[in-house]
């Protein structure tokens, strides 16, 4: 997110009249409210200011609702691409994480991310002003801080739920709202601050650069999904004695893809959206984003058809997906060819950390949240660095492979760092406690069973959709070591 830039004014009868007609309804609309004994002070509101800053407030505003529509696509990724016995669970889960963190955001989390930052002490590293929205609540621009707000806590709630999806199928829903809590309230705020806060990063030599993100949101819920699953372990038959690794299939292929296309409608909200100002800079990072979702998509496919000789369908929505975190860092800072290059690398890295942390690292995550958020988020704040286009003072320096020095890539992988470093820790402690204190895991015969009846007391699908009978024992192991048979009913 950066200040919202000034554009030359484009000529023509139409957009004059367009503009015209703006001014004269709210200088109208200005003299209405402004009639009375307080008029005669205030009548030398500028009434073309008037208009931006309402124009840009309910641009904002509009912005933070197509980034709180992207829950029920990412609900719906995750639900398509786990099994059925356990879909209202994660429609619960997702459901929750907007919730929970709007009131977590609300309270204390807002107060972390934006509350006035310092050069040295404690504030350069946290917010600590403005709780509950209260006196010194941080804004930006002509933005109300209810504005701000909204299109701010769209962003929480996002960081939230990337989790849900690699800790899919085995959490306790008790567990899982404890954490979705803390890291809206806590983890992802302190990220937050350093950058778009005004703290830490942003007042390097260089300014650290994430325009929409890529690190701030993505990398912060990917890194916080790595160690999820890692508390958590493997759903029970995904990995054998041997070590070797089981697919667990998605039930709803068109869940995913759906889903895929909520996701990148929302998108038009969360990057065009930060920056912030109904200004001409919108489309151009419309554009961009455009361009490396597509390539992003097309180079999984690829990708992906060459490894295993079928073009896969969840696969290339993940390219899709990772396409778009790639280009959230610098979708303001590259030019489109770039974006392109960007995507495509994204939709190439996807499907090759999908089987690293799988078969590698053998962490089980079922929607790829790890490799689609955290590892190309990586990769999308180092292409700021590699491929900006040109130097805008005080936001980004020109890319190191376009001639302009290593400054800005230095200072992309201070923060990679950084974000790395602080998140791992304060989710490994989160982890460790929820584990210790409420249980983090539920048990096998609830894993077994689906976790709609167990945890939520009814299935997520009416009778006959679907049922559930654990396979017979193989490889020495016993039945709740295995993965479940599902066979699925008209």
């Amino acid at each position: 997110m950066h200040t919202p830039r000034s554009h030359p004014a484009r000529s023509g009868w139409r957009r004059k009249l367009l503009v015209g007609a703006g001014v004269a309804t709210a200088a109208g609309m200005a003299g209405i409210l402004l009639a009375g004994p307080v008029g005669a002070q205030d009548a030398e509101v500028d009434p073309v200011a008037l208009v931006q800053t309402n124009l840009n407030n309910i641009f904002v505003f509009l912005a933070a609702v197509l980034v709180i529509f992207m829950q029920a696509g990412f609900a719906l990724v995750e639900a398509g691409l786990t099994r059925a016995k356990s879909v209202a669970n994660i429609m619960m889960k997702n459901l929750m994480d907007f919730c929970a963190g709007a009131v977590a955001f609300f309270a204390v989390g807002y107060a972390f991310a934006f509350g006035a930052p310092e050069t040295s002490g404690i504030k350069k590293f946290i917010g600590l002003d403005g709780w509950f929205l209260g006196d010194n609540a941080g804004t930006y621009g002509d933005l109300s801080v209810s504005t701000f707000f909204i299109f701010q806590v769209a962003f929480a709630a996002t960081a939230a739920t990337i989790v849900s999806g690699a800790m899919a199928e085995r959490t306790k829903f008790k567990a899982y709202f404890v954490y979705s809590f803390i890291i809206s309230a806590i983890i992802y705020p302190v990220v937050v601050h350093w950058v778009w806060g005004g703290g830490w990063l942003l007042q390097l030599d260089t300014p650290y650069h994430d325009f929409a993100g890529s690190s701030i949101v993505h990398m912060v819920g990917g890194i916080a999904s790595f160690w999820g699953a890692k508390a958590l372990g493997p759903r029970l038959g995904k990995y054998n004695a041997d070590g070797s690794s089981n697919t667990i299939a998605g039930h709803n292929i068109p869940f995913v893809i759906l889903g895929c296309f909520i996701l990148l409608v929302g998108w038009y909200g969360f990057n065009p959206g930060s920056e912030l100002a109904a200004d001409g800079a919108v489309s151009a990072i419309a554009v961009t984003t455009t361009l490396a979702a597509a390539a992003g998509a097309i180079a999984a496919m690829g990708t992906v058809w060459l490894k295993t000789g079928k073009p896969d369908v969840g696969m290339t929505g993940n390219g899709l997906l990772a396409g778009l975190v790639a280009i959230t860092a610098g979708c303001a800072a590259v030019t489109g060819p770039w974006a392109i290059l960007i995507g495509a690398v994204g939709g190439v890295l996807v499907v090759f950390a999908v089987d690293f942390f799988d078969k590698v690292v053998k962490v089980d995550d079922p929607v790829g949240a790890i490799s689609v958020h955290g590892v190309c988020g990586v990769w999308g704040v180092l292409a700021v660095g590699l491929f900006a286009s040109q130097d805008v003072e005080g936001f980004w320096k020109q890319g190191l492979l376009l001639g302009g020095g290593a400054d800005q890539l230095v200072s992309q992988v201070i923060g990679i760092l950084a974000v790395i470093a602080w998140v791992s820790v304060a989710s490994f402690v989160m982890f460790f406690l929820i584990k210790l204190v409420v249980g983090l895991r539920v048990s096998e015969e609830e894993e077994l069973a689906g976790l709609d009846v167990e945890e939520h007391g009814s299935p997520g699908y009416g009778e006959g959709f679907g049922t559930f009978v654990p396979a017979a024992a193989s490889n020495g192991g016993s039945p709740a070591a295995e993965p479940e048979l599902e066979t699925v009913t008209p």
